[in-house]
């Protein structure tokens, strides 16, 4: 067991076989499956990343934002389909992220094989939300919004309730800072949905 120190806590992780800091993909799916309570990520350099549970403000900012984006799917499941923050993508790049939300399209969900839908999903998602919690670095999340747009996605919603901001990144286009939206457009890639914000800022 190791104990990895987070603010605001400290977490004690099992690793099977002794797996370091740095893991392979093999070790890192082992280790998933070992702490299947913890929401573990693999950066593109094999670091791995813990992320603690969320608090009460963050859980229930995500619910509504889950919520929103799971009834606009399910009222054009045609389209595609959409992703809790339990579920975890496999980018071309190797790293292995679970974005708060996310869709994908219905044509590149499809092309999927059944193993692979049912395992670490092996794509970058069209769309991803990440919402910063109080324990989270902006930094580290931009850095992470421009690797999923290097990597395939086409829209992605960077959620900040501390200084109720949203940064859009977008394919080949320049990072939109939006202060204090009411609300926000999922756009050409998720044609219809509007996400309402008011629960997120309260």
């Amino acid at each position: 067991m190791v104990q990895i120190f987070t603010e605001p806590e400290t977490i004690s992780i099992e690793l099977p076989n002794a797996i370091g800091l740095f893991v392979t993909p093999e070790q890192f799916e082992a280790l998933a499956l070992a702490n299947p309570d913890l929401r573990l990520e693999r950066s593109a350099q094999g670091e791995l990343i813990v992320n603690p549970p969320t608090g009460g403000e963050s859980g229930s900012r995500n619910l509504s934002i889950s919520a929103q984006l799971g009834n606009w799917c399910e009222a054009n499941e045609d389209l595609g389909e959409g992703f809790d923050s339990s579920t975890g993508f496999i980018l071309p790049n190797g790293a292995r992220f679970s974005p708060d939300a996310s869709w994908v399209s219905r044509s590149r969900w499809e092309a999927l094989t059944a193993k692979e839908r049912k395992g670490f999903v092996p794509l970058c998602p069209d769309f991803v939300v990440e919402l910063r919690s109080a324990s989270d670095s902006l930094s580290t999340l931009q850095t992470k919004m421009r690797e999923y747009i290097d990597n395939g996605a086409r829209l992605g919603w960077l959620i900040d309730p501390q200084n109720r901001q949203v940064e859009i990144y977008r394919q080949q286009a320049e990072v939109e800072i939006l202060i204090n939206p009411a609300e926000l457009s999922g756009e050409d890639v998720l044609p219809g949905f509007v996400l309402n914000l008011r629960r997120v800022w309260r």
